[in-house]
């Protein structure tokens, strides 16, 4: 296989053909069984690397019973013990600050990330200097796929900081020869200098999150543009399901007049366009499974799931030497296929990418519901103003759904008949998709606050009614 050893090492003036579809052709297009026999002697030399390095997974593979020696087959791969985030905290609470899963000395690291850790300790993520040469190939390679090449300009309007998806994207871009514009996002009124310099720049491409991206041409339109005078021919989005939900790509698509293009995984898993679409295959995201090995299991049992069926992400690394995840859990949930795609290439692909993390699941009357279900829904629909919020409630002994929605301004301007048949489409809609009555309530547009990063719509109130019936009771 073309550059394929390990530890990694490419040939950093390597291009391919302007013309070629492949950055690697032989490793994008070979059977799919051969890619698996080379994969299953990868995961040992891997794992093999791992052992001798880290008391983390020597440690956590001895109380398993399992050596890499075992390692046969992608069945027997099944058998090592998945990773949790949580082991991470505790191995770098143990072994500050990179944990006891840090595979090189400290001196060799290049870049350190993290996690914000608004929910607990943050996470911290050591890259060497060889690894984030690696992540710049195996990056340029996906975004080839996507069909930038040399001299493109790619548009990046993702936070700079810790957050590894926007530094993922500048170290790929660079590698693959394009002009980078790093312009970044977060920061009061930034989004409508973006208008500008977009108008003015007009780049091939652009990066962000996908309600970013619908943002964005909210703020267009406001200030009298029409987000197609920017004249980008492909955004591509991680962070966030979207790009892959129809509605959604569909309604970024028309309002920019580009190609869109869903992308990611998980932080930790940078490279994490190792899962991205292609220029021709972007309707899901092909799992390039020689840069990062994913199964697909059930959640339960952590072994692989048929193709066809839904399972959640389970990650291996193949090129990273600095903090290696074995058999990372995801705690995501999507479905599997491994059909021929459009593009040629021969990996498995997520056909409808991340649904949502499991956790972001909530039941209403014995239907499991994902808030990404309805952002589809919604977006299909003309009138809708492009924000809501899920509110989950509880009136009562039952629990109850409701959806805040925003309607276009001709929503209001038609009177309370248009704002009435706007909220009976909504409901039915969602009724059809979701199986279980929600009640819509239409509010005026612009009245529900935007994200300049990732959205967040959920609201779940039932446990301040637990806590009122509390009170009552004492």
């Amino acid at each position: 296989m073309e550059f394929w050893s390990f530890p990694p090492s490419y040939d950093r003036d390597y291009f391919p053909d302007p013309k070629s579809r492949y950055w690697l052709p032989a490793r994008e297009t070979m059977p799919a069984a051969e890619r698996e026999k080379a994969i299953v002697e990868r995961l040992r030399v891997v794992m093999q690397y791992a052992y001798e390095s880290s008391p983390f997974y020597r440690r956590k593979w001895d109380d398993a019973g399992i050596h890499p020696d075992n390692i046969r087959t992608l069945e027997d791969f099944e058998r090592v013990p998945v990773v949790t985030k949580k082991e991470l905290r505790e191995a770098q609470a143990r072994a500050a600050p990179f944990g006891d899963y840090l595979c090189i000395p400290e001196e060799e690291i290049h870049h350190i990330h993290g996690t914000g850790g608004t929910t607990g300790r943050p996470t911290v993520f050591a890259i060497g200097r060889r690894d984030w040469a690696t992540i710049g190939e195996n990056q340029a390679r996906g975004l080839w796929g996507m069909g930038l090449r040399p001299g493109d300009m790619v548009f990046i309007a993702a936070i700079f900081s810790l957050y590894m998806g926007s530094w993922g994207v500048l170290r790929g871009a660079e590698r693959l020869g394009a002009k980078c514009f790093p312009f970044g996002a977060g920061q009061p009124g930034m989004t409508a200098r973006a208008v500008g310099w977009l108008k003015t720049m007009r780049p091939t491409a652009f990066y962000s999150t996908p309600s970013y991206g619908l943002y964005l041409a909210e703020i267009a339109q406001q200030e009298g543009v029409d987000p197609r005078e920017f004249g980008l021919k492909l955004m591509f989005f991680s962070g966030e399901p979207g790009a892959s939900i129809p509605g959604i790509r569909d309604r970024i698509a028309d309002a920019f007049g580009a190609r869109v293009i869903d992308c990611g995984s998980m932080a930790e898993m940078t490279p994490w366009i190792s899962a991205s679409g292609s220029w021709e295959s972007n309707e899901g995201m092909l799992l390039w499974q020689d840069m990062v090995y994913c199964e697909i299991c059930d959640p339960k049992s952590y072994c692989r799931v048929p193709y066809g069926e839904r399972g959640t992400p389970v990650y291996t690394h193949l090129e990273r030497t600095s903090q290696p995840m074995i058999r990372l859990l995801s705690g995501d949930l999507t479905h599997w296929i491994n059909e021929p795609t459009p593009c040629g290439r021969t990996y498995p692909r997520l056909p409808k990418g991340i649904y949502g993390r499991i956790d972001d699941m909530f039941i209403i009357r014995g239907e499991n519901i994902y808030p990404s279900e309805i952002d589809a829904v919604l977006n299909k629909i003309p009138q809708y103003g492009g924000e809501h919020r899920i509110i989950i409630t509880r009136e009562h002994a039952m629990d109850e759904l409701l959806v805040r929605v925003e309607g276009k301004p001709e929503v209001y301007a038609g009177g309370e008949t248009a704002e009435q048949a706007f909220r009976r489409q909504a409901e039915a809609d969602l009724l059809r998709a979701l199986g279980v009555r929600t009640r819509v309530q239409v509010v005026a547009p612009n009245s529900i606050p935007r994200t300049d990063f990732k959205a967040r719509r959920v609201v779940d109130d039932r446990e301040l009614f637990k806590r009122l019936n509390q009170k009552l009771d004492e």
